[in-house]
């Protein structure tokens, strides 16, 4: 196996530890160039069996911006939102307050006070409005497949994200991305055994947009990890 240098480790430890979720976006696009580079890159992502399950469908330009319409619109009119997968179901006290943690960061960054209401529903409006990203993607898998390989579209993301940070691009994954997947498949001519799985809005991060500067913690290794000798 090929041994990497001390920089080359820190880099890469770097690159994970800094990328974070972006919240607002520059309105320049990605050159195409660059665009293909990160995609090059993510296509390398494991599999089980080498199966390469995930299908992406990548909107800029004038397709983001009919995407991006007729989100608000559903929105606006409380369009029932119908993914193809179920969402999680109730979670405990330590995956809670993590998520409490998570949107008490983000908040707290936005100038949002807890139990402003109103507030908050700004917040959440700015996913259906991809943080006004110029690009976004969106990840699908056919339903052949169970949800083992469903992870394999997970690896694939974080190694897409993962190249995008070290060659400068912000990214946010996006699980509201996946509430209307009816307008994904009308929009790419897929096929309805084609199943959205999430999506990922990313561009040039914006830095002068509050909620960029919105940071979380994670659970230590001892948290999470068991070691058996």
């Amino acid at each position: 196996m090929h041994q990497y240098s001390a920089q080359e480790i820190a880099t890469l430890d770097h690159i994970v530890r800094e990328r974070h979720s972006v919240r607002g976006y520059l309105p320049e696009q990605i050159p195409d160039e660059l665009m293909q580079k990160v995609f090059e890159t993510a296509r390398w992502s494991p599999s089980g069996t080498n199966v390469q399950p995930w299908q992406i469908c990548v909107a800029s330009g004038e397709t983001r911006d009919r995407i991006r319409a007729e989100l608000l619109e559903r929105v606006a009119n409380k369009v029932a939102t119908n993914p193809d997968h179920p969402g999680d179901a109730k979670i405990g006290d330590v995956w809670r307050e993590r998520k409490r943690a998570c949107a008490r960061a983000l908040y707290g960054a936005m100038g949002i006070e807890w139990e402003d209401r109103e507030g908050r529903g700004r917040a959440a409006m700015r996913n259906h409005e991809l943080f006004d990203a110029p690009h976004v993607a969106f990840l699908c898998i056919d339903d052949v497949f169970g949800k083992h390989t469903v992870a394999d579209v997970g690896m694939y993301a974080q190694t897409l994200m993962l190249a995008m940070s070290a060659n400068g691009i912000g990214s946010c994954a996006q699980g509201s991305l996946r509430d209307y997947p009816d307008l994904v498949r009308e929009t790419f001519d897929l096929p309805p055994e084609t199943k959205v799985l999430f999506g990922i809005s990313f561009g040039f991060e914006d830095p002068d947009v509050p909620a960029n500067q919105a940071r979380t913690e994670r659970a230590t290794v001892s948290e999470t990890v068991k070691f058996l000798n």
